[in-house]
C-alpha cells in the first residue's frame, strides 16, 4: 500500500517528477497525488523544490566558494538556540544552518565568490555575534555527493593505484 512517505521519497529523489509520474510509481491516482502534495506543502512538510547543482562541473573562471563552519555558542538566560539561529539564517551567504550534537553547537554552510569573501563574512558578521565563542571554517575543495546525488565526473584518486 502506498503512503505519503513514498511520494516524499520520490520527490526527494527527483523533484521534477510530475503528478502523472508519481501516480505511475505509486498506487495513488493523479488526483490523490495532487491532494497529498498540496496537503504536505500546506503543512510545511514540503518547503520547496530545488535543483542539485554540481558546481565543480561548471567550468568557469569565477567559481563559487563554499565552506562549512562549526560554531560554538554560550547561552544566557534571555537567549536560546532558536534566537541565535534566527539571526544567522537571515544572512544570504548562509545556505544551510543546523543545530547539531557533538563538539560544537551549529553547523552552517556559507557561499561566496572567493575565500576572502567567505573569510570576511565569518569574521565580520558571524564571529561578532555576542553568544558565539568559537568558529572553525572548513573550505569545501570538491563535492562527491550532494543531497543524495552522487557526482561521478571527478578525477580518479591516484593514491589508490598500485604501482608495479
Amino acid at each position: 500500500m502506498s503512503s505519503p512517505r513514498e511520494i516524499l521519497d520520490l520527490l526527494e529523489e527527483n523533484a521534477r517528477y510530475t503528478t502523472e509520474d508519481l501516480a505511475h510509481m505509486t498506487e495513488f491516482t493523479e488526483s490523490e497525488v495532487e491532494d497529498i502534495v498540496t496537503e504536505l506543502e500546506e503543512a510545511g512538510v514540503i518547503t520547496g523544490y530545488q535543483a542539485v547543482v554540481n558546481w565543480d562541473a561548471l567550468k568557469t573562471d569565477g567559481e563559487r566558494v563554499r565552506a562549512t563552519v562549526e560554531l560554538n555558542v554560550a547561552l544566557d538566560r534571555e537567549t536560546n538556540y532558536g534566537d541565535i539561529a534566527d539571526r544567522i539564517a537571515k544572512f544570504p551567504e548562509v545556505t544551510s544552518l543546523r543545530l547539531v550534537s557533538g563538539d560544537y553547537d551549529f553547523d552552517l554552510t556559507v557561499e561566496g565568490d572567493s575565500m576572502r569573501e567567505v573569510s570576511h563574512f565569518i569574521s565580520d558578521k558571524i564571529a561578532p555575534i555576542p553568544e558565539i565563542t568559537q568558529t572553525v571554517t572548513h573550505y569545501i575543495m570538491e563535492s562527491y555527493k550532494e543531497q543524495g546525488m552522487e557526482f561521478d565526473d571527478h578525477d580518479d584518486d591516484d593514491r589508490l593505484s598500485v604501482s608495479p
